[in-house]
C-alpha cells in the first residue's frame, strides 16, 4: 500500500462548485526520501521504509546519522515503513506528494489528542440520573454497580470505569483528496484526521 508520511496543519473549510462549504483538513505531505529497502533476500519480505522531517545531528546518535548517510540524507525524525508500494524505488529517492491526484479516496492515520484521566461519563457516554441508564439516584456521574457479589467476586476484565483517555493509534478510512498542491507539498483532504496539528499523520492510498 503507497503512502507518504505528512503533519498535520489545521482545518479549514472551501467551496465546491456548487456552493457547498466543505470542511477539511491541510496536511504537508512529505517529501520523504527512501532510507531503506526492505527485500524477501534479506528482511523475508518487501516494504520500503521512508523518512520525514530533518533532525538536527546534535540530537541524532550514530546509529540514525549511519542509517540516513547510506541513503544521501540526514537523520530523520519520523521513519515508517510501507508493505505493497505500487512503483519501485531505489535507496534515496525522494518521494513526493505527487503520489495522490485530486478526487481519490486515502486512509489516514495518526495518535488522538490525548485528554488525560476522565470519568465514565466522558468516556463511555454513561447517562446517570437523567437519562437513568447507568449512574445512582443522586450521583449523577457515578459509574454504579460494576460486579456481582459473591460470585464471581471480581470485576470482569474490559469493565467500562475511568481511566486515561485518548491518545490512542486511529485510522479514518476512505477521506477524499479535494486539492493537491504540488509546490508546497500540502493536501486538503475532506473531513477531519486525529492528531493535534503539527503531529505526525500517515497518508495511505
Amino acid at each position: 500500500m503507497s503512502g507518504l508520511i505528512g503533519r498535520k496543519i489545521g482545518m479549514t473549510s472551501i467551496f465546491d462548485e456548487n456552493g457547498k462549504n466543505i470542511p477539511c483538513t491541510v496536511i504537508e505531505a512529505g517529501p520523504c526520501v527512501v532510507t531503506q529497502v526492505r527485500t524477501i533476500g534479506v528482511d523475508g519480505y518487501e516494504a520500503l521504509q521512508l523518512g520525514f522531517d530533518d533532525k538536527n545531528e546534535k540530537h541524532s546518535t550514530k546509529a540514525d546519522l549511519g542509517h540516513a548517510k547510506k541513503a544521501g540524507t540526514v537523520a530523520k525524525k519520523k521513519v515508517v515503513e510501507f508493505q505493497d508500494f505500487v512503483s519501485e524505488h531505489k535507496l534515496g529517492d525522494v518521494i513526493s506528494v505527487d503520489l495522490f491526484s485530486e478526487g481519490e479516496f486515502v486512509d489516514v492515520q495518526g495518535v488522538s489528542k490525548g485528554k488525560g484521566f476522565q470519568g465514565v461519563v466522558k468516556r463511555h457516554g454513561f447517562g446517570g440520573v437523567g437519562q437513568a441508564t447507568h449512574g445512582q439516584h443522586n450521583r449523577l456521574r457515578a459509574p454504579g454497580s460494576v460486579g456481582a457479589s459473591s460470585y464471581p467476586s471480581r470485576v470482569f476484565k474490559g469493565m467500562r470505569m475511568a481511566g486515561r483517555m485518548g491518545g490512542d493509534n486511529v485510522k479514518v478510512q476512505n477521506l477524499r483528496v479535494l486539492k493537491v498542491v504540488a509546490e508546497k507539498n500540502l493536501l486538503v483532504i475532506k473531513g477531519c484526521i486525529p492528531g493535534c496539528n503539527n503531529s505526525y499523520v500517515i497518508i495511505q492510498k
